[in-house]
């Protein structure tokens, strides 16, 4: 294979610290795998003593089989680890000696993990039971504070969890883990750290066990992980960071780019090499890329070149609705039947129309996120509520699910007197008989009998606007979404979905069997190896396609809401990160990229997403 000068020039790097920035398909794992084999095999370094360190496990046996393949007759081979594993063997070799045990609870599959415990605290504090959005808001703020080195109280107040809640909820969590000797993920980065730090004999012993620290996605690694490295590779810091500030995505969970940005500060004598050459993409997009990106301020500059032709344009492609979007990536599949194709988005939720569409069509997909929490989402049973509930109107535990998310002002009391009474034919006419009652609630109980009466004999696509409009569903999830952690449009483009999945049923169960059908789709859908792939952007990274659509490219959805509101009052960081990713969905593209967009969804006018515009803009002036 032929090196470049400029991957030559990082590949020869021997002593001191080095920071190799390298743009996508630049050819990063390539250097990493050559500059672990120049060191063993020129400068005679046993790999034992190379500390090779990458973002993930899926990474790391990548990296371990590209090595065996371009170095096929070496003899003892080096180990590619994940910064997790090298530090649970630092507290494994810490508890051996000290004769202490403890206990990982990251198995999901075990009775007692950290969810098991998250669930009893939260019940022992406030007597209810967390609900999944809590619980996924609690570990992603816990996991941010963790890598970032941050006390569980600078917790800003969010939409998804109350800062004295989470404060509450974190100490409690800490205090069981430290009575019982338990670990998380985390701990495994915070307590090697600690050890580390206050245990000079173990620092120096780790020091002498490795001569040379390697980091690949440096852009990925959090606060406490460079610090780490760092306090692992002196004082001599020979470590070698392979990264791309451009490509980091993580920050929700505490990627830390701007431990790159600091790298001069960090280590003075330090070199920074730019690997600025594109070997994957045409120029269409490399230049595209190239020009969109710089628009952000925290970052290295970069002057991105392929030697690679131009090929087909970058398409912007407007259309009608979301069915629309489907039928043109259909049509455009069918006439590349032997290309790597890719259809990426922001959000998960985006998959799932995707998916049902091309079942529908008999088209083959492989889907890399199979964690689609819908199919259990509150909304979701919400409307399963209210559809079982036309079904059986005596069914007194489905109306307690919905009785306060309709029209009607019935009363938490109301329904505990009906909880205690033989209903015979439907809880509406039960209620005409509670103590008191007026004639204004009479009159709203025979109009929700009525209601009910008439959901029971329409299809389910006609049921769930009923639903929303006739009963004001939509005025509940308005007045709500906030405090569940949601934007209101954000849960009516659930509804949206949902409905066209129910427009292609007849009746309750086949909508349910329908929606069933689907998550087990999804589930099979992530061992069908086959040339279309469907998977959210951040899952991407690191891939290429020769055909990449990123679709529903519509405002406060990519870039995210969160995203907008917060450049709104002045901080750009978040959607800085937002272009980013972005900017690597539109780098996985080797020859062909689609960019998506619909004007309408569920009867509104939709916005295009602000960085079609940007790049309008760029071509515009290009």
């Amino acid at each position: 294979m032929r090196l470049s000068d400029t991957q030559i020039d990082a590949i020869n790097h021997n002593e001191g610290p080095a920071l190799i920035l390298a743009v996508p398909g630049s050819g990063k794992t390539t250097v990493i795998i050559h500059r672990v084999n120049r060191l063993i095999n020129q400068h005679g370094v046993n790999p034992e003593r190379i500390l090779s360190i990458t973002f993930s496990k899926a990474s790391a046996l990548d990296m371990s089989r590209r090595y065996s393949k371009t170095f096929p007759y070496e003899g003892v081979r080096p180990v590619f680890s994940t910064i997790h594993a090298f530090c649970f063997r630092i507290i494994r070799d810490y508890s051996r000696k000290k004769k202490i045990t403890y206990r990982l609870i990251e198995d999901e599959g075990e009775s007692f993990n950290k969810y098991r415990i998250l669930k009893d605290i939260y019940q022992s504090l406030y007597s209810s039971v967390i609900t999944e959005e809590k619980m996924e808001a609690f570990l992603s703020y816990y996991g941010y504070s963790k890598n970032m080195m941050l006390p569980p109280d600078t917790l800003n107040k969010t939409k998804r969890i109350e800062a004295s809640e989470f404060t509450q909820i974190y100490r409690m969590y800490e205090e069981t883990k430290h009575k019982n000797r338990l670990l998380d993920f985390d701990d495994l980065l915070t307590m090697s750290h600690q050890l580390l730090v206050d245990n000079p004999k173990a620092l120096e012993y780790y020091r002498r066990k490795f001569d040379y620290v390697l980091l690949d996605e440096g852009q990925d690694t959090s606060r406490i992980q460079l610090e780490l490295l760092k306090l692992l590779a002196g004082p001599r810091y020979n470590i070698f960071i392979v990264a791309d500030d451009d490509q980091s995505i993580y920050g929700f969970r505490g990627a830390y780019p701007q431990g790159l940005l600091d790298f001069k500060g960090s280590y003075p004598t330090g070199k920074v090499f730019y690997m600025e050459k594109n070997y994957r993409s045409s120029r269409n997009i490399v230049n595209l890329s190239n020009s969109f990106i710089r628009q952000n301020k925290s970052r290295y500059v970069k002057d991105v070149s392929t030697d690679n032709p131009y090929s087909r344009a970058v398409q912007v492609v407007r259309f009608r609705n979301v069915e629309d979007q489907y039928s043109y990536i259909l049509k455009s599949i069918s006439k590349s039947t032997h290309s790597k194709v890719a259809v990426l988005y922001r959000n998960n939720l985006s998959a799932l129309g995707l998916m049902n569409y091309l079942e529908k069509n008999n088209t083959q997909f492989y889907m890399r996120d199979v964690k689609l929490k819908f199919f259990n989402h509150w909304l979701v049973k919400d409307i399963y509520a209210f559809m079982e509930l036309a079904l059986d109107c005596s069914n007194v535990a489905v109306f307690e699910q919905v009785f306060y998310k309709m029209k009607g002002y019935i009363s938490r009391k109301m329904v505990n007197w009906l909880k205690g009474r033989n209903i015979e034919r439907n809880v509406f006419k039960e209620l005409l008989k509670y103590p008191g009652m007026s004639e204004f609630y009479r009159k709203q109980l025979l109009e929700l009998e009525l209601d009910f009466k008439k959901l029971q004999k329409m299809t389910p696509a006609k049921a769930l606007r009923y639903i929303r409009a006739n009963l004001n569903y939509d005025g509940y999830i308005h007045e709500n979404s906030l405090r569940f952690g949601y934007t209101f449009e954000q849960l009516k483009e659930m509804l949206y979905h949902m409905e066209l999945i129910a427009a292609q049923t007849g009746n309750y169960f086949n909508f349910k069997e329908r929606m069933d059908s689907l998550r087990e789709l999804m589930m099979a859908s992530s061992k069908n190896w086959c040339n279309l792939t469907l998977s959210t952007v951040h899952s991407a990274k690191g891939l290429e396609f020769d055909n990449v659509f990123i679709i529903d490219l519509v405002n406060r959805s990519f870039p995210s809401a969160a995203s907008v509101e917060a450049m709104e009052e002045g901080d750009h960081s978040l959607l800085e990160e937002e272009r980013r990713l972005f900017y690597v969905g539109m780098t996985r593209a080797k020859t062909s990229l689609d960019l998506l967009f619909y004007e309408t969804m569920d009867d509104r006018k939709t916005d295009p997403s602000g960085f079609l515009e940007e790049l309008e803009g760029i071509s515009e002036k290009g």
